[in-house]
């Protein structure tokens, strides 16, 4: 029956997303039910795109994600996958009406990933747009439920929200990314000049898009909106922790928030949507 593979191939989205990111995976948890497999299938789709060009280095990566691109758009057409993950997320795309041109623009940005490569002003926002902004449109679309007017409302500062969590990344991951895997993704900038001025003017973007971000929040059907939050306070924390520590600490090591904190932060969260505190 269709229905028992439409479970195992939505289990494999949840396993995903618990097995890759913890924070992510709590959040998700305090979303109503109604939205969790859903969102589980859009990182589920995300993830798998995103370990191609970031973790098979042993591998004919652009191989392998031409096929990853290929099969997604069958999956779409065809209305079934044997990818359980592409199985999942084209139910998803088809129910919550997705534009072919979130998938695009996302997929658009994983390839420029393919390639080691620096940043200008251009491809650095239209990575971003891709990378971070139109996930978050994805997320909206469910969070909307169809309702059009209020989802062209809330979109910019969705994409907003989602530049902001992206940028964040950027610096937390500014070690590895540029050691390991060759990227820089701020636009003009080189290691050698990264130093405690350039990152708080990178933190008075993110700041920017934060503030933007947390506004459209507010607005957000009761349904979706203490999840989301949730999103944002980790977020909110890791950045916090990064601001108040030097340049050269960040070039030297990835910047976390402790399980046992993560924890005790969507409690907190938990308290003050509650008593209506945001």
């Amino acid at each position: 029956m269709l229905e028992i593979y439409d479970k195992v191939c939505i289990e494999c989205s949840r396993k995903t997303t618990r097995s890759y990111s913890t924070s992510f995976s709590l959040g998700t948890r305090f979303l109503v039910k109604k939205f969790r497999d859903p969102v589980y299938a859009v990182y589920g789709f995300v993830r798998f795109a995103d370990e191609i060009v970031d973790t098979f280095h042993d591998y004919n990566k652009a191989q392998l994600f031409a096929s990853f691109k290929e099969d997604t758009w069958k999956a779409i057409r065809d209305g079934i996958s044997m990818n359980p993950i592409l199985h999942s997320f084209q139910q998803v795309y088809h129910k919550y009406h997705f534009e072919p041109y979130l998938v695009e623009t996302f997929l658009h940005s994983m390839e420029m990933d393919l390639e080691k490569q620096k940043y200008s002003k251009e491809s650095y926002e239209k990575y971003i747009l891709g990378s971070a902004e139109v996930v978050g449109l994805m997320c909206l679309k469910i969070f909307t439920e169809g309702d059009q007017e209020s989802y062209e409302k809330l979109k910019p500062a969705a994409m907003k929200l989602g530049a902001a969590f992206q940028k964040i990344n950027f610096l937390r991951d500014l070690n590895a990314d540029f050691n390991e895997l060759g990227r820089s993704y701020f636009p003009g900038l080189r290691m050698v000049h990264f130093n405690d001025e350039v990152k708080r003017e990178i933190e008075r973007e993110i700041a920017a898009d934060f503030k933007a971000g947390y506004e459209g929040i507010l607005s957000l059907p009761k349904d979706s909106r203490f999840g989301v939050y949730v999103a944002y306070v980790y977020y909110q924390r890791l950045f916090r922790k990064i601001q108040g520590i030097p340049s050269q600490r960040i070039l030297e090591e990835r910047i976390r928030i402790p399980n046992r904190r993560k924890f005790t932060l969507f409690i907190q969260s938990y308290l003050r949507h509650s008593l209506n505190l945001l």
